[in-house]
């Protein structure tokens, strides 16, 4: 006979094996539930330190507060506040510090069709004066205001807000009585000081000559710290005359009281000249920095020594020799561009059995950047770099078609992202897919793991190349190295701000007459590794072009029966889905603070230097 156990002076009851396989059960239960809500999201394994050779441990876990979604009973939030400009077409964004360090979008923002973007560095102003009183032939008139927007696409690819001055600038500044009370002086000094004027009444910062342009890469140290817009106090460059000038206003404001005060101003003809000469003895006025390199001035002094054909056409005629002056930076411009992609340029093209035409207007690109801009001194340098090497078209810059992306110097990317229902369509040359099929037989997140196979491994989840692909399209100086473009879009048609310089037409028709465009097949291709996989079947090329625009179609859906599959292939297809969100935000981002600039600026200065025809 069993024993009995009294507790109490009352007898326990006898647990039968029932009972005990139920209490067991339980506690398993219990510690899995414990498990998927106490455990780190990831944890690295053992690393052998070089300095103690003891195994690292990590010990931060991760709290209820850092992980909201891990939690299913947390109440519902608030959807962060709209911001302006945030919305173009399709594309819907929010602009956060913390987009580099948050994988999806939609955990942060709580909204599928937002877009987490990086905070938009902020563009330090540029001015340049530009006097719209005096008379000026109709075709001067439109030569100048070519000229300014060129400037102005220059310096605003470059990361800068370039603004045109005027006289009315000027006028509001206190000063301009004391000017307009010195009627003896040289009109040329008068219009210099004016400009100075124009200047200080902004507040100070960088004043260049609108024959002034940048050319250098994006990361050079000049470039870098002119974007700062911090100045050790007045500062000119040796050699480069009234080209540019960097300030605070405080400083400005004192050097105008010097000129203004010169007795130098009843023979001087510039401001520099008027300066006091005790003042330019010692240095007192300007800090004097050494010749920039990453600067190109055209000034009439460089043209005539350097352009001497420009030089005297703009002698007899002036409007046609600022054309061909404008012709000359802009082929300059393009030259200083490809001398810094000196390794050619990859057009990105994984998966590439079934994807010819998805990067079609990214081959298009490439081939009219590889171009030579005609230019009335074809083998001229720019005036900052006498040893360029000058573009041939017998040796054009070397396209290729790569299927991974590599970050190397010298090497510019045009990527072409396709939703995961394009990529999808295409790779499988199927004409519609079903959500069974994508359930049960498709490879997820499959365009961002073969674009990023090389750079990130084989042994890498989607989160993790998720963010090393934001970085690429939009860190620092990443986007001055590439482009990324969506394949259910056109090219965009402000690329000549992206650039800085006007990119050539391609050779080919591309549709703007009757003469029908050649398909894929009979247009330039980039140089196609084997390595890099197999080369598109021509009887294949002819169906792409179709599954392509029904794919379009199923993208751009909102409502019907396309719809449930587009959203069954995106929530299954995460990585590949915001990557594809991302790098369209961020194009349409950068495209509606271009237009917004326009319409500011077109208000000012008589609209000289404006892309009136966008």
């Amino acid at each position: 006979m069993p024993k009995q156990y009294v507790v109490f002076g009352r007898p326990v009851p006898r647990v039968s094996s029932r009972r005990i396989s139920v209490l067991l059960a339980s506690l398993a239960i219990f510690a899995v539930f414990s498990l998927l809500f106490t455990a780190p999201s990831s944890i690295s394994g053992p690393t052998l330190s070089s300095s103690d050779h003891r195994f690292s441990i990590p010990v931060s876990i991760p709290k209820w507060k850092n992980l909201p979604s891990w939690n299913p009973f947390r109440p519902p939030a608030h959807a962060p506040q709209r911001q302006a400009n945030d919305t173009d077409g399709e594309s819907h964004w929010f602009s956060d510090w913390r987009s580099f360090a948050i994988p999806f979008s939609s955990s942060y923002t709580l909204d599928e069709d937002r877009t987490l973007l990086p905070i938009m560095p902020k563009r330090t102003e540029i001015y340049c004066y530009y006097e719209t009183t005096l008379e000026r032939e109709p075709a001067e008139k439109e030569a100048e205001s070519e000229l300014l927007l060129s400037w102005r696409r220059a310096w605003w690819a470059q990361g800068f807000r370039p603004i045109i001055l005027s006289e009315q600038e000027a006028m509001n500044n206190p000063k301009y009585e004391e000017l307009q009370h010195m009627i003896d002086i040289n009109p040329a000094l008068r219009t210099d000081v004016m400009r100075w004027l124009a200047w200080e009444n902004m507040g100070g910062g960088l004043l260049a000559h609108y024959l002034a342009f940048p050319m250098a890469p994006h990361d050079d140290p000049l470039l870098t710290y002119l974007r700062r817009g911090e100045y050790q106090g007045l500062t000119r460059w040796e050699g480069f005359g009234d080209g540019l000038f960097a300030g605070a206003k405080q400083d400005i404001t004192l050097a105008l009281k010097s000129v203004l005060g010169s007795i130098k101003m009843k023979t001087a003809a510039t401001f520099l000249d008027s300066m006091p000469s005790d003042v330019n003895e010692e240095k007192k006025a300007f800090w004097v920095d050494k010749a920039p390199k990453s600067l190109a001035y055209y000034s009439p002094e460089v043209v005539k020594t350097k352009y001497a054909a420009v030089a005297s056409t703009i002698a007899t005629n002036r409007a046609k020799g600022l054309d061909q002056l404008n012709q000359l930076i802009g082929s300059h411009l393009h030259l200083t561009w490809q001398n810094n992609f000196y390794k050619g340029i990859s057009v990105l093209k994984p998966l590439p059995k079934h994807t010819t035409t998805m990067i079609q207007p990214a081959v298009e690109l490439a081939n009219r950047l590889q171009k030579c801009t005609e230019s009335p001194m074809q083998s001229s340098c720019p005036p900052n770099n006498p040893k360029c090497a000058p573009c041939v078209s017998s040796h054009p810059l070397k396209i290729a078609s790569p299927a991974i992306y590599r970050n190397t110097t010298g090497l510019y990317t045009i990527g072409t992202v396709p939703h995961p229902y394009t990529l999808h369509t295409l790779n499988e040359f199927r004409d519609s897919l079903d959500i069974p099929w994508i359930r049960r037989e498709s490879t997820r997140d499959l365009w961002l793991a073969e674009v990023t196979k090389e750079y990130l491994g084989t042994g890498v989840g989607g989160a993790s190349r998720v963010i090393r692909f934001k970085e690429a399209v939009a860190a620092e100086f990443a986007a001055s190295r590439s482009i990324w473009l969506p394949a259910e879009q056109e090219l965009p048609d402000d690329l000549d701000w992206h650039f800085g310089f006007e990119v050539p037409l391609e050779g080919l028709d591309l549709g703007t007459s009757e003469t029908p465009v050649p398909g894929p097949e009979r247009r330039p291709q980039p140089q196609h590794d084997k390595k890099d996989g197999p080369v598109a079947n021509p009887d294949d090329l002819k169906r792409e072009p179709l599954l392509l625009s029904h794919a379009r179609e199923i993208t751009s859906a909102t409502r019907g029966k396309a719809l449930p599959v587009r959203n069954a292939i995106e929530a299954w297809n995460l990585a590949d889905t915001e990557a594809w969100k991302f790098a369209r935000a961020f194009l349409a981002r950068e495209r509606v603070e271009r237009r917004k600039f326009e319409e500011e600026e077109r208000k000012y200065a008589g609209g000289v230097g404006t892309d009136r025809d966008r």
